[in-house]
């Protein structure tokens, strides 16, 4: 299993993204989670399949219609034990 840690930056905040990342991200069999950061950006930890890791970088790269995405950052990590896909 794969783990990858998403640093989303833009109008990210107050435009139902996390709650909407966690949707897709269960969609796609993901554990992890989704949580605003101080600085307006948003962090992702997700754990699973390598496709489904990358179908998820997709969708954050454009987030929900409210959401303007200015960058993502991508990092892997060590394997992740996530209990489901929650926001924080």
């Amino acid at each position: 299993m794969a783990s990858a840690r998403f640093l989303v930056r833009g109008v990210v905040q107050g435009v139902f993204f996390r709650a909407s990342a966690q949707a897709r991200a269960r969609e796609l069999g993901l554990r992890g989670y989704a949580m605003n950061l101080a600085d307006g950006r948003v962090e992702v930890v997700a754990s699973g399949t390598d496709d489904a890791l990358e179908q998820l970088a997709a969708w954050l790269r454009y987030g929900p219609p409210a959401a303007r995405v200015d960058g993502v950052e991508r990092e892997a990590l060590p394997e992740q034990t996530h209990a489901g896909f929650s926001t924080r």
